[in-house]
């Protein structure tokens, strides 16, 4: 089986895929340890406390979720996820510990409960990321880096037969390779480099979904982008990754305050400033719209030198590096594009829509987040739904032979020729994202924003020449063709939700409609590369192909 990425999710599939006999390899776009896991800074949620215990853990998330998690799949994370975290320990990472030993547990917002494990103080990710990268490299997998995976091949029954992927460095210009596997697991992470600021790295450029999309696999929920609410302020006109200002830090009693020193999510919602994201977002942007500012403050003084050395070494550093003493001064912060709760759909062992081909962590939906994520269950959920990939993969090798064969792939059927933008599409396409799709968004704003990225689409495709090719292939250009990809997805289903729910926030539809939008909005790309959008009858997901196959059987 072929891995495809290397954060938490992906690492997490192949040493349980590789323990359980199967040949595995690993391919990801830059290095080992390049992933957003390496800058996860919060922690990773887990009902490790005592008095603490997976219900309540699955309540908090229920709520923060805003009626649409599917409450199996928040059961599954939740009760899994204890065991799955030690298992991660097993691996080799370290997590803070108090004096006795045991783990040190914080609290982030929409937690009731101190339930945040973390390591390094604000490093939790990294030392995740070191742990399975050394793992991985101790248990001889085979990995190819810095490998841009572009299509999903597939056999003539429509099943996974592996991968193409272009080798950054190797070859041609334009020139490909594949990895042939009957099952491939999405790992890819996020798409927050589809808007012009984001705390996600510049490798997040959504190619897992639009893959999946080519692949024929179903989307849904792309609409709920996190927006993390304290991201540190460089500027208006910044652009690309953002240094991040970790919950934790709220978590430990930092204050949100204007300009002019007003704690202003007091009153705003029970948990003020540990508020679940979405409404510490919408607090922020608020009072920015309020005072016409450019941005609000963290302030966190209070914690003295000795704590923020100690406690946030990364942040701090990262304050220091722009000019910003946190120790000293508050921090100036604004919202940015942080997690995609939304993505390619899947099961409770996920798999997706496409016989084969699986999807775990920032890259899938399998129901867990809903229309906004709880901080810190990313971390949790690549991890128990990796686990749950690998022990579905290895079942089916072992009990029916279905993963045993490697399928031979055929072309791919005629249809239109998938045009390529030129690489500086991105920058047009990441502006109109901030401008129509940000934090605040409306029928207007959406309408234009659909426009202009039809008019790229429509521009690109009139491009092509009579080799079926418009930009020169490389890198570049498949990101910007990935992003558009993703872009039109998210507005069309932002368009269709006339609400406002979790992340997602239209003015002109301020209230929350149970009767009509509790369920979720399902993309899948037609042969012609339109958009064939649906909604479900719940919030349930409807069932993936595998389970009709199984009760038809």
């Amino acid at each position: 089986m072929v891995v495809v990425g290397s954060g938490v999710a992906g690492l997490t599939a192949a040493l349980r895929c590789e323990a359980a006999g199967l040949t595995t390899v690993v391919v990801t776009k830059a290095r080992l340890d390049d992933g957003s896991t390496r800058w996860a800074q919060g922690g990773i949620a887990a009902a490790l406390g005592d008095g603490d215990t997976p219900e309540q853990h699955l309540q908090d998330t229920l709520v923060a979720g805003a009626g649409l998690c599917d409450e199996e799949a928040v059961r599954l994370l939740v009760t899994e996820g204890p065991d799955a975290v030690r298992r991660l320990i097993s691996t080799g990472a370290h997590f803070d510990t108090d004096d006795g030993g045991d783990i040190q547990l914080t609290r982030e917002g929409g937690h009731h409960r101190r339930r945040i494990a973390h390591a390094g103080g604000d490093a939790t990710g990294a030392e995740i990321s070191r742990a399975l990268v050394e793992a991985v490299r101790a248990r001889g997998l085979r990995t190819v880096e810095n490998a841009l995976v572009l299509d999903l091949l597939t056999d003539a029954e429509g099943r996974t037969a592996g991968v193409t992927l272009h080798v950054m460095g190797e070859g041609q210009h334009d020139g490909v390779g594949a990895v042939h596997a009957p099952a491939v697991v999405l790992a890819t992470g996020g798409m927050g480099q589809v808007f012009s600021a984001t705390t996600n790295p510049s490798v997040s450029t959504g190619d897992g979904v639009a893959l999946a999309l080519r692949a024929g696999a179903e989307v849904s929920d792309l609409e709920f982008v996190q927006f993390h609410p304290t991201v540190l302020f460089l500027g208006a006109d910044a652009e690309g990754q953002q240094p991040l200002v970790s919950e934790a830090v709220r978590g430990e009693g930092a204050h949100l305050v204007d300009g002019d020193g007003v704690r202003f999510m007091v009153g705003q919602h029970e948990l003020a400033e540990l508020a679940p994201r979405d409404i510490v977002a919408k607090g922020i942007t608020r009072r920015m719209l309020e005072q016409d500012a450019e941005h609000m403050f963290l302030d966190a003084r209070h914690f003295g030198a000795d704590m923020w050395e100690h406690r946030f070494p990364t942040i701090l550093a990262a304050c220091r590096a722009n000019g910003i003493d946190p120790v000293t001064e508050p921090i100036p912060i604004a919202p940015a594009a942080h997690y995609a709760s939304g993505g390619v759909r899947t099961d409770a062992r996920g798999r997706t829509t496409v016989p084969g081909l699986y999807a775990c962590g920032e890259v899938a939906c399998t129901g867990v987040h809903g229309a906004n994520r709880l901080a810190s269950n990313s971390l949790l959920e690549g991890l128990v739904y990796a686990e749950r990939i690998a022990a579905d993969i290895a079942a089916g090798h072992a009990g029916n032979g279905l993963h045993a064969r490697v399928p031979a792939p055929v072309p791919v059927p005629e249809r239109p020729a998938h045009p390529l933008l030129a690489p500086e599409a991105r920058f047009a396409i990441q502006r109109t994202m901030t401008d129509g799709a940000g934090v605040l968004r409306s029928a207007e704003s959406l309408e234009k924003a659909a426009d202009q990225l039809q008019r790229l689409h429509s521009e690109a495709r009139d491009a092509l020449d009579e080799n079926g090719k418009t930009a020169e292939p490389g890198v570049d250009t498949w990101e910007a063709t990935n992003l558009l990809c993703v872009a039109r997805v998210l507005v069309a289903a932002a368009r269709l939700r006339e609400e406002t729910r979790g992340c997602h926030w239209r003015e002109d539809r301020a209230e929350r409609d149970d009767t009509a939008w509790r369920r979720h909005i399902v993309v899948r790309l037609n042969p012609d590369r339109s958009l064939a959008v649906h909604t479900t009858d719940s919030a349930h997901f409807p069932p993936t192909r595998h389970h009709r196959l199984s009760q038809e059987q």
